[in-house]
């Protein structure tokens, strides 16, 4: 009804003001629905033709240390890092033993793949690689270790970019070494879903097999400018770093823990390298010195780094 001065009243202002918004409510709703109606039709139609496409790739690599790692460690961490744009880096880990926890840290995180580094005595760097939180993990020891401050080489590459994974022909020559191609792919090769990625490759990450150990380069993909020469190369490859060395200590049926797949009857740890323990020869208790090849029967319980010259009772 209009009031004394001919408008309309407030109620029915307000009801025309209600009509209009439940008007719009259901023209929303109706526009919603016819899209979720063609989409749900267009994917109908991929199904049928068979060009739904690739399933997305969800990669995350969770990075982080163990208490009491050394610089030159630390920063192949950041190294490491830096090249997996598809990483999250975490705090310390300080527990020594019970590394099964690791897989909770890589729930909360959001992460399905994780790389840990153990360092023990403050010289030795061991790298443990796992899918969480079913496995399975390998356990590497690492050496010959240079970060990319330290080489300082002139290969460089755009931060964020997707790397190519090369691999030696060597891989698919035993199971173990086919079981670490796919988890190398799985952890290294970025997706394309990621959020932090840019849209280049740019380089390439190479495993090669070596004296039964993993050498893992990252090289710089350098496209020449025309004019080319005849028979040279196009492209060529800079080396931009880290590189290191992975010597395989075990690999596990779980993530950090399980029953063993796979053990390297070859690996010597670091303790026995410094420290080699004297065993007696076959039928006598004689023990070899492990430096001049002279045996000795007085000092089995000394160090094995005495010279036997210092026992004074040698026997060549």
């Amino acid at each position: 009804m209009p009031d004394a001065d001919g408008l309309p009243s407030m109620a029915a202002r307000g009801e025309k003001m209600g009509r209009k918004a439940l008007l719009l409510k259901a023209g929303a709703a109706s526009g919603s629905t016819k899209a979720t109606g063609a989409l749900r039709e267009r994917r109908q139609v991929d199904r049928a033709s068979g060009d739904l496409g690739k399933p997305q790739n969800k990669q995350r690599v969770l990075l982080l240390s163990s208490r009491g790692i050394t610089y030159r460690y630390r920063h192949l961490l950041n190294d490491l890092h830096a090249l997996l744009p598809h990483s999250k880096k975490e705090s310390k880990f300080e527990q020594k033993t019970e590394l099964y926890a690791l897989n909770e840290v890589a729930e909360l995180a959001n992460c399905n793949n994780a790389i840990f580094l153990e360092c023990r005595r403050h010289t030795d760097l061991y790298l443990w690689m796992a899918k969480t939180p079913n496995g399975p993990s390998v356990k590497f020891f690492v050496q010959n270790v240079h970060t990319m401050d330290e080489l300082r080489l002139t290969g460089n590459c755009l931060k964020g970019s997707r790397p190519i994974v090369s691999f030696d022909k060597n891989f698919d020559s035993a199971p173990h070494l086919s079981l670490l191609k796919e988890m190398f792919t799985q952890i290294f090769a970025t997706p394309r879903t990621s959020r932090k990625i840019k849209p280049f490759v740019d380089h390439v990450l190479n495993f090669s097999v070596v004296d039964n150990k993993i050498w893992f380069r990252n090289y710089q993909v350098v496209e020449k400018a025309p004019p080319i020469a005849p028979g040279q190369e196009p492209i060529s490859l800079v080396e931009i770093g880290p590189r290191f060395v992975l010597d395989i200590v075990r690999i596990f049926d779980g993530s950090f823990c399980g029953a063993t797949l796979y053990e390297n009857p070859t690996f010597v740890t670091p303790a026995q390298v410094s420290f080699p323990r004297q065993t007696p020869q076959p039928g006598t208790d004689k023990v070899d010195h492990p430096y001049l090849g002279a045996t000795c029967h007085e000092c089995q319980s000394r160090s094995p780094l005495r010279e036997p010259e210092e026992c004074g009772r040698t026997e060549i």
